[in-house]
């Protein structure tokens, strides 16, 4: 898909979401926080409810509020960590948003003035983010991943993984690449880019025929990877049915549903046997009960069950290991992404290197394994199963 047939964030929200079904979904929004209790105490709404209508007498340009927004972020402690982890970020998208302006504007309009009902707008937007706790992608129902514009609400998680860097590289050196790929790292005297060491190895083989996006959720993974693998056919499977709803909305509004098959199965058990993919990417639950139980509120908002995995979050995963080799190509990769739960892995199966990757942009916990040794240690992951189908 070429850049010119990738709607704007505007056109696709226009395209997906009418008036009505925004009322709806704010009704909504207000009954959960209603009923979760995360709204701000109301001193402290009174308190920033008077700074906002200072803000909305006082400050003038783009800039101004973009700076009064990052302020207010900090001010209330707010968790930026879905999407972006900078609060300057999650400010100037909150701004430019309301503003129906992309989200990398030009400098050269950050100093002009806002109507009185544009500041009223970034406001309502800023208040919202706030006293709701609320994700800045469930309010607006958008995300990006890989530079591409996805709905998202409260069904499937909000996209924000690093394997977006392995994508864009074309899981460089271990594929071959073409045209599409885009190079992450700079030479010494940074007058050209090349490709980024994530820490695969120098295979080149040809690029996959048959992907795998395992728990895919809103299908930004395997949207992306259609993208990047134009030739290639992607199934994105997920056990749950609203992940699905989410990720066909996905796929119809990037014009792929040639390439991308959507599949309702618990991990392998409707993918047909005689599939075998070159490559697997997967992103499953993978927080621990520890964190699940001291997680902060706006990830109380993300769907429960795409989160937990068990009490070292790594239920799903030996299922996946185990389960791999019988989809995956002789000289395919699997590329699985754990998270904090890379310690836990790591003290699971002592015995077996995995190939932990490095990324650009930051970004840990995601390895790569190859056919050969999935095959050699599939002992080991057949224990860690039946350990935990005799737990259930």
């Amino acid at each position: 898909m070429s850049d010119d047939q990738i709607m704007s964030a505007e056109e696709f929200q226009n395209q997906y979401l009418s008036d009505n079904e925004s009322q709806d979904l704010d009704l909504d929004h207000d009954l959960k926080a209603d009923e979760s209790g995360l709204l701000i105490e109301d001193s402290e709404f009174a308190t920033l409810h008077a700074e906002l209508e200072e803000a909305r007498q006082q400050l003038v340009s783009i800039r101004d509020f973009i700076r009064f927004s990052v302020t207010q972020l900090r001010n209330y402690d707010v968790v930026v960590a879905q999407g972006t982890t900078d609060e300057f970020a999650e400010a100037s998208a909150i701004v430019l948003h309301s503003l129906s302006l992309d989200w990398s504007a030009n400098e050269q309009i950050l100093d002009c003035r806002l109507t009185t009902s544009e500041k009223q707008a970034v406001l309502s937007l800023l208040e919202e983010r706030i006293a709701e706790r609320k994700p800045l992608s469930y309010l607006i129902n958008l995300s990006y991943f890989c530079d591409l514009p996805f709905y998202i609400d409260e069904r499937v998680l909000i996209p924000r993984s690093p394997i977006a860097e392995l994508i864009r590289q074309q899981f460089y050196p271990y594929f071959d690449v073409n045209e599409l790929a885009k190079p992450l790292g700079a030479t010494v005297n940074d007058q050209s880019t090349v490709f980024y060491d994530h820490g695969l190895d120098m295979k080149q083989l040809s690029q996959p025929e048959r992907i795998l996006d395992l728990c895919t959720g809103s299908g930004c993974i395997a949207i992306a990877l259609a993208t990047r693998f134009v030739d290639a056919l992607i199934d994105a499977v997920d056990i749950d049915k609203g992940a699905l709803e989410v990720a066909m909305v996905n796929v119809d509004h990037h014009g792929i549903g040639h390439q991308v098959n959507v599949i309702e199965s618990d991990l392998f058990a409707k993918i047909p046997a005689e599939h075998q993919y070159e490559l697997i990417v997967t992103n499953p639950p993978y927080v621990d009960a520890a964190i699940m139980a001291d997680l902060p509120p706006e990830f109380l908002y993300e769907p429960e069950h795409a989160l937990a995995a068990g009490q070292d979050g790594l239920d799903l995963v030996h299922r996946i290991l185990f389960e791999a080799a019988d989809y995956l190509s002789p000289e395919g990769l699997l590329v699985c992404e754990v998270g904090d739960s890379e310690w836990a892995l790591s003290q699971a199966y002592p015995d077996i290197k995995f190939d932990w990757l490095k990324f650009a942009h930051g970004g840990h916990g995601v390895f790569a394994i190859t056919f050969d040794d999935l095959i050699e240690h599939r002992e080991l992951f057949a224990n860690y199963v039946q350990l935990l189908d005799s737990s259930h």
